[in-house]
């Protein structure tokens, strides 16, 4: 095969995966419960927590980072944070096991009213199941953003979204845009005035 010939094949699977997400029945309304979740989270003065592994820890923190950081136009910084500062990774992973990385800093950090993001493309990661019962038991509205199947994560979150692929690539496209989305949706609510 061609190089040109793997280019066209990749957009090409890309853009059929976006349009089974468009097809699937209930894939944008939980998207659109997404954002309202966030939306809330943050008008009562909440914070967001996001994580996951690899690429789905890199899309947490790209996540985290346009709350704090800015998306668009500039505006107030949002509550957000990726779980998973490498000293306290190394710590954790040490003394109680790589399981409970992202659930140890989400216990000392999260509170009542705060959300939680998981990505993973298995929904099996362990230590994402790890946080989301801890999430539980804080009292945390939680998101999984998931592929496959969605594996253990889809009945622990409250609101799960699962792409319709088996790849992780194609998976993990199709989380960025979700969440590209949502942190759109949360922003013309809050700070319409950017998108005038």
């Amino acid at each position: 095969m061609e190089t040109s010939d793997v280019w066209r094949q990749s957009f090409t699977d890309a853009r059929s995966t976006l349009d089974r997400v468009l097809e699937s029945p209930d894939f944008l309304d939980r998207c659109a419960q997404f954002s309202q979740a966030l939306i809330k989270t943050y008008q009562q003065g909440g914070n967001a927590f996001s994580c996951g592994n690899g690429g789905s820890h890199c899309d947490a923190m790209h996540f985290a980072e346009e709350f704090t950081g800015r998306y668009r136009k500039d505006r107030k910084p949002l509550g957000a944070l990726a779980l998973g500062d490498p000293s306290h990774v190394t710590c954790v992973s040490n003394d109680f096991g790589f399981d409970h990385i992202f659930a140890r800093q989400l216990q000392g950090l999260g509170r009542k009213g705060d959300l939680l993001i998981g990505l993973s493309t298995s929904g099996n990661s362990n230590n994402v199941v790890e946080a989301f019962k801890a999430a539980k038991d804080m009292g945390l509205f939680t998101v999984a953003l998931l592929g496959r199947d969605g594996g253990k994560l889809k009945d622990l979150a409250d609101l799960a979204i699962i792409v319709p692929a088996e790849t992780s690539d194609r998976i993990q496209e199709v989380h960025i845009k979700v969440l590209h989305t949502v942190i759109e949706t949360v922003e013309r609510v809050l700070f319409p005035e950017n998108y005038n």
